[in-house]
């Protein structure tokens, strides 16, 4: 039994109890986005400091004890495979099949191209950096002349997303000739998430030129959500769709690539919009 993938489901629990119990007390969200943000620490930074493939074991075994839950002994569905040794997952032989998705992935890291692996590197690095400084500029808001602080991080944060999406896209062009991710629609998935996520940013950026500070916030807003659902939306629509899709090769992931951005940007519309109704209700008059 992996301890550290034992460890991380643990604190994912600590996590979602915190999250269920703050998520509509403002006072509470310094503290679920900075334990979410040294979850996604950990699971980016692993890969520049065990290397992609060492990253990508430990990555794919957070879904191997979900993708074989209640599959028969001695049945292979049809989205599942081994790999050599069983070297893609930290579960030794507690764990043999895995989605196929996964083992290419990590046999595309073991022996891949220079350009390949720091592709990688440069985009969860950048990506890494993004989530540090958006919660800054989410939690410092400022537009004043005092705000010339948030401005700079600002351009900062557009400016390291802008690297790790063009190596986002580069890996992504790649996709078309793996079939256990789905071929071209795990390429075009993939420009359509970066595109959710950088449209996002951009439009931010544009209202903040105009000094529309309301647009901005808006729109900000969105970026996040498209943000959390590009990283932990897509993780945990794995988790559900894995194990009811396995008859359906790369449909699993699929459903993630399309789904997740879009989804996140849209929940963190709707709560925005909870908020600002929240806000704008009058407190009720103390009664005599």
């Amino acid at each position: 039994m992996p301890l550290s993938v034992m460890g991380f489901y643990g604190a994912v629990l600590v996590w979602g109890a915190l999250i269920s119990r703050g998520l509509f007390r403002p006072k509470q969200w310094p503290l679920i986005a900075g334990f979410g943000l040294v979850l996604l620490l950990f699971l980016n930074i692993r890969y520049v400091l065990e290397g992609a493939p060492a990253g990508i074991a430990f990555f794919i075994s957070l879904y191997d004890f979900f993708d074989n839950l209640g599959l028969p002994a001695g049945e292979v569905p049809s989205a599942m495979t081994t790999c050599s040794n069983n070297a893609c997952s930290l579960w030794g032989g507690t764990f043999e099949l895995h989605q196929s998705w996964g083992v290419a992935f990590f046999d595309r890291f073991v022996e891949a191209p220079l350009l390949r692996t720091n592709a990688l590197y440069v985009h969860l690095v950048c990506n890494s950096i993004v989530f540090v400084l958006m919660h800054i500029q989410l939690f410092r808001p400022g537009h004043s002349v005092e705000g010339a602080g948030h401005a700079w991080v600002g351009r900062l944060t557009l400016m390291f997303l802008t690297i790790g999406t063009v190596a986002a896209l580069f890996l992504a062009s790649e996709h078309n000739a793996v079939k256990s991710y789905g071929g071209i629609w795990a390429e075009w998935g993939f420009y359509s998430m970066s595109l959710c996520v950088y449209g996002a940013a951009v439009m931010g950026a544009r209202t903040a030129i105009r000094g529309d500070w309301e647009r901005h916030r808006i729109w900000m807003i969105r970026f996040v959500g498209a943000m959390y659902g590009a990283f932990w939306g897509f993780r945990v629509l794995l988790v559900i769709t894995g194990p009811l899709l396995r008859e359906w090769e790369s449909a699993s992931l699929l459903i993630s690539i399309w789904a997740s951005a879009p989804l996140g940007l849209v929940i963190a519309d709707g709560l925005r919009r909870h908020w600002d109704r929240q806000v704008a209700t009058p407190a009720p008059l103390a009664t005599q």
